[in-house]
C-alpha cells in the first residue's frame, strides 16, 4: 500500500509506501525528514549529506568514501580519528598537504613515482579492460582523460592563463553542465599510449609550474580568464589551485588501483559511468 500526499508547505509526504529499488537522480531533499525507513543495499553517489543528523540508526557493513568532516558517532568526533588512521597507512599521504614552495615540489615528487607504479600495473592488463568500468566508476582511460582535463581546466587555464587549453579527448566531471569551448566525449575510446602521451604533456607541464614556485608566488592570487570555459572567470589563490591538483592525481591514483584489483578478480561493469 502507498500513501502519498502533497502540501505547498511541507512538501511531499509519502506513508507506507514501497518504493524499492526506485532511482532518484538530480532530486533535493534537503531538509527532508526519514523515519522508520528501510535503506538497507541503498547505493549513494554524489550525495550532499552535510548537517545530516541521524538518530537511532543501524548501521552495520556500510562503506563510506568521501570527504569526511565533523562526523560525530556515538559523541565521538570520528573524522581526525580516520584521517590519522589513513596518514599512518600511507606515510606519502600527509605530503599531499604542503605548505611551501619546496613541499609542492615533494608532492610531485611523489606523485610522479606512485603513477609511474600505476601505469605499469594498467600496462599488464589487456587493452579493452583499460575501457571497463567497475561499479559505474570511471575506467583507467577514461580516469586519464579526467586528469588531462583537471589539468587543463586548473593549471593551463586558471593558474597559467591559457583561455582554451583543451584536448577533444578532455573529459570533465559528470556532473559539470556543459561549458563550450570544454569537449565532453563520452564515447572516445582512445588507446592507453595515447592518453599517456597526453598525461606526459600536462604532468611536464605541472612539474615546470612546482620547479619554478616560490613561497612568495605560493602566496598570490590568479588574473581571471574572462574567456568562456571552466572554471569560472574568477581570481583563485595559487594554493587552492595546487591543492586542487594534488587531490585530483592523489585521489584518482586510489581509485584506478583499487578498480584494477576488481578487474583482476573479474569484477568488469559495462554500466555507464558517474562521476
Amino acid at each position: 500500500m502507498t500513501d502519498v500526499t502533497y502540501d505547498d508547505q511541507t512538501g511531499a509526504r509519502f506513508e507506507r509506501a514501497r518504493l524499492t529499488g526506485a532511482s532518484f537522480e538530480d532530486v533535493y531533499l534537503d531538509r527532508a525528514t526519514f523515519h522508520d525507513v528501510d535503506l538497507r543495499g541503498a547505493s549513494l553517489r554524489q550525495v550532499d549529506l552535510r548537517g545530516l543528523r541521524a538518530r537511532d540508526v543501524w548501521l552495520e557493513d556500510v562503506d563510506i568514501t568521501g570527504d569526511v568532516e565533523n562526523l560525530v558517532i556515538n559523541g565521538v568526533d570520528v573524522a581526525p580519528l580516520i584521517e590519522a588512521e589513513l596518514d599512518r597507512r600511507d606515510p606519502d599521504r600527509p605530503k599531499m598537504r604542503p605548505t611551501d614552495a619546496a613541499g609542492y615540489r615533494e608532492a610531485w615528487d611523489v606523485l610522479e613515482r606512485l603513477w609511474a607504479g600505476t601505469v605499469a600495473r594498467a600496462r599488464t592488463f589487456p587493452a579493452d579492460q583499460l575501457h571497463e568500468r567497475v561499479d559505474g566508476e570511471w575506467s583507467f582511460i577514461e580516469t586519464q582523460r579526467h586528469l588531462v582535463f583537471a589539468t587543463d581546466a586548473w593549471v593551463c587555464r586558471a593558474l597559467l592563463g591559457e583561455p582554451e587549453p583543451w584536448d577533444a579527448l578532455d573529459l570533465p566531471h559528470d556532473d559539470m553542465p556543459d561549458s563550450p569551448p570544454v569537449p565532453r566525449d563520452r564515447d572516445a575510446r582512445p588507446s592507453l599510449d595515447e592518453v599517456l602521451a597526453l598525461r606526459a604533456d600536462r604532468t611536464a607541464t605541472v612539474r615546470r609550474v612546482v620547479d619554478g614556485l616560490t613561497d612568495e608566488a605560493l602566496a598570490g592570487t590568479t588574473e581571471p580568464v574572462t574567456a568562456p570555459g571552466y572554471p569560472e572567470p574568477e581570481s583563485y589563490a595559487v594554493t587552492r589551485i595546487l591543492r586542487t591538483i594534488l587531490n585530483e592525481e592523489w585521489q584518482h591514483r586510489l581509485y584506478a588501483e583499487r578498480d584494477l584489483d576488481a578487474l583482476a578478480a573479474g569484477a568488469g561493469d559495462p554500466a555507464p559511468a558517474t562521476h
